[in-house]
């Protein structure tokens, strides 16, 4: 009898957790299907007004309306991004949170002795939005003409020649350190607290040249206050703005390739289906008429795919400037 007690037990309990289990995969299954049900919060990791800001609040506009739910912009800059990162790494994996990821999110890892989260185990990723070249700029009243002047300088005076960025990490640092490498030059740099100063000061010729953001030299170079010189990606720039500059490879330098990107991710853990929610409509919203016509013009170009493949791009990334890092000697900090 108390064998049969404890038979019967088993069952009972194997029917029990089968029920339990039902009953979460259709409530999971129900959640899934009813999402978004509430606004959806994405995480901004840098003051308000910059490209990747631009980036989130155009797309937001067409998200909201093809997920019929708010897109609530966050900005929460500081740390070279890891203040914004931190905030979604600490949030649940629902769906409801985002963060705007950049070339730091890549970067941070080699850049910074330690970070408050996991940059393999803390993130899912969900779509690459774009891609967008550096634009190699010097003043207007700079002796350097061409992209080939300015290489002839650099090589001929070892250390006498310098380039700003809008700080330590950033895509114009990096970019320049890569054409050190690569160049064999040694084109000292000089950090800025953002793009505004530096800009103002390699107008003004107090640094020789920048590797910008064209989204922070475009409105420049169109009023004449800046000549731009090449771009960075390996190919010509589509974009009107770009599309008569020479690529840095081309032009002396050959294997050169630095950029900027912008994409998204969630919390690990959010559920496969509303990834694929989220990246359809993220994609959606990037070719989108006002989209393109916001973000084109100033030299980002549209790339979107799979969640898979841009988790595999920043993976890259990550790898391709850490070797760049080492080999500058920029140590953590």
């Amino acid at each position: 009898m108390p064998v049969i007690y404890l038979v019967l037990g088993f069952k009972r309990s194997l029917v029990t957790s089968f029920i339990a289990g039902l009953a979460t995969f259709f409530c999971v299954g129900s959640a899934v299907a009813q999402y978004p049900d509430r606004p959806i919060k994405v995480i901004v990791p840098f003051a308000p007004g910059g490209g990747t800001d631009l980036v989130a609040r155009t797309l937001g506009v067409s998200m909201a309306e093809d997920l019929r739910q708010s897109i609530v912009i966050d900005n929460k800059p500081g740390g070279s991004t890891i203040i914004g990162t931190d905030a979604l790494a600490k949030s649940p994996a629902d769906g409801y949170s985002l963060v705007v990821a950049t070339l730091a999110h890549a970067v941070n890892p080699s850049l910074k002795a330690k970070l408050p989260y996991s940059q393999d185990k803390d993130f899912a990723p969900v779509i690459l939005v774009g891609v967008s070249p550096n634009v190699v700029v010097v003043s207007a009243d700079s002796p350097y003409k061409t992209f080939q002047d300015f290489l002839v300088a650099a090589k001929a005076n070892p250390g006498k020649l310098s380039y700003a960025s809008q700080g330590g990490g950033t895509s114009a640092h990096l970019a320049g350190e890569l054409f050190n490498s690569i160049a064999g030059t040694k084109l000292t740099h000089v950090p800025y607290k953002g793009a505004g100063p530096a800009l103002t000061d390699v107008i003004g010729g107090q640094v020789d040249v920048m590797f910008a953001t064209a989204s922070a030299v475009g409105s420049l170079v169109e009023a004449g206050k800046l000549r731009a010189l090449a771009v960075t990606t390996p190919t010509r720039s589509p974009t009107p703005l770009l599309a008569k500059l020479p690529t840095v490879a081309e032009s002396g330098v050959p294997g050169y390739s630095a950029g900027s990107w912008y994409g998204y991710f969630a919390p690990a853990g959010t559920p496969p289906d509303v990834i694929n929610k989220l990246n359809a409509s993220i994609k959606k919203a990037a070719q989108s008429t006002a989209f393109k016509s916001r973000v084109e013009s100033e030299g980002l170009v549209i790339k979107t795919g799979t969640p898979e493949e841009f988790g595999k791009f920043v993976k890259a990334e990550e790898l391709r400037w850490r070797a760049v890092i080492k080999a500058a000697n920029i140590a953590p900090d």
